[in-house]
């Protein structure tokens, strides 16, 4: 395939992470020293910003400082804005029209989208109008989510450093409420809409032969309250202060959130309810049932910005599956997602997958990687996610406060 030249632009969409501002530099490494390439912008608040045409120049701001690169990866969320747009299908050729006039007018030829589940879908889309236009131009899906559910890939830059935290926190959690010898059950809810790889993650003291929670709820298995108690009751049993990890989307067999009761029924506009409240919901269900010392733990959006506790790994496969989109890309690569391939005892390769066969497919916890009753998950789970969180990043401070960039 011949080679294209001119522009590049690069955005981040959905849910930030600890980690996607290390692909956003592995793209601009990637750009570096590519002549075919002119230059490379970043669209502010994603595909959104690109319509109103807010746009930054990352080579000037990067080209004279590559050092800045550093600090970029040390800075949590996502530098350049994020949106959650969805949008319109292919037919719509009037809003295509209007994104491929911007295409034309910055002369941009390749397309770099970082993001999930519904960012995927937006390379899909662009990808299958373009197949019909008369601009020829390469798009590129990156992979980022601290969900890790995104279909096609070994796992997703973003998670490693979202597990670290959350195996971290749950850990000293368990180490605050073992001080005393009342009877107490601590219930921390934790993110996970359909998948509980996050969830899965406060166990992983286990591996280390520590203290983990005593029960753990992934929404790959229908919840009951009925079970929930039986089994708490049966964890109090043991010792008196029982530590419960719980997905924010657990729910019956009929589909109804264990937390919907506190919900607000709002969705987004890919039709995602807000979720919260499924801690609290579980906090109030064993007061009234067993009337011990009872508190609900929510971890929120630490679990998605903690920079300060980044895994080494997930920074070093991050960058590396930024710069293997361009070079994928420069290559011929498009209407493709840079997938990640595990091989060996842990080694980790970039392989461009086909876009149509990821866009909004969810990649689930596999019921073999959780226990026969549900309520906890099994060595080989552990297995998987624990080279993910290897390494420390050791990141600048000042003042005793951490550096962080903004663009």
């Amino acid at each position: 395939m011949s080679q294209l030249t001119g522009a590049a632009v690069v955005g981040q969409s959905g849910g930030p992470t600890a980690a996607i501002n290390a692909t956003l530099a592995g793209v601009i490494k990637g750009v570096m020293g590519k002549e075919c390439i002119t230059k490379l912008y970043g669209m502010r608040n994603g595909i959104e910003g690109f319509m109103r045409e807010d746009l930054t120049d990352l080579s000037e701001f990067f080209g004279n400082a590559p050092e800045k690169l550093d600090t970029l990866c040390a800075t949590p969320a996502a530098a350049l804005g994020s949106c959650r747009k969805k949008l319109p299908e292919a037919s719509d050729r009037e809003f295509y029209e209007k994104l491929i006039a911007l295409f034309k007018k910055y002369d941009i030829r390749y397309f770099f989208y970082i993001g999930g589940n519904d960012s995927m879908d937006t390379v899909a889309k662009l990808t299958a109008y373009l197949m019909d236009s008369d601009w020829e131009m390469r798009v590129v899906g990156v992979p980022k989510t601290i969900d890790n559910d995104l279909a096609g890939t070994d796992h997703t830059p973003g998670y490693g450093s979202a597990a670290k935290y959350i195996a971290a926190t749950v850990s000293e959690i368990i180490r605050d409420t073992a001080v005393y010898t009342v009877k107490a059950v601590t219930i921390v809810e934790i993110m996970g809409r359909d998948a509980g790889w996050l969830t899965a993650a406060a166990g992983l003291m286990r591996a280390a032969n520590m203290p983990a929670p005593d029960l753990i709820y992934l929404p790959e298995v229908p919840f009951s309250f009925d079970r929930f108690l039986e089994d708490v009751k049966a964890a109090l049993s043991v010792h008196p202060n029982v530590v419960v990890a719980v997905s924010e989307g657990v729910r019956d067999e009929n589909g109804r959130y264990a937390g919907e009761g506190a919900q607000s029924g709002a969705a987004d506009v890919f039709g995602h309810k807000y979720l919260s409240g499924t801690g609290k919901a579980l906090e109030l269900y064993i007061k009234e049932k067993l009337g011990c010392k009872v508190r609900s733990v929510e971890l929120n959006l630490p679990q998605r910005c903690a920079a300060h506790l980044q895994s080494a790994t997930d920074i070093k496969e991050s960058l590396g599956v930024g710069a293997a989109a361009v070079n994928a890309a420069v290559d011929g690569a498009s209407g493709c997602m840079m997938a990640m391939e595990r091989s060996g005892e842990y080694d980790i390769s970039f392989v461009a997958k086909d876009i149509s066969g990821i866009a909004n497919a969810v990649r689930s916890v596999p019921r073999e990687m959780i226990n026969g009753r549900g309520n906890n998950v099994t060595d080989r789970c552990l297995e998987y996610i624990l080279p993910l969180i290897q390494g420390e990043v050791h990141n600048e401070f000042k003042n005793g406060l951490p550096v962080h960039l903004v663009l």
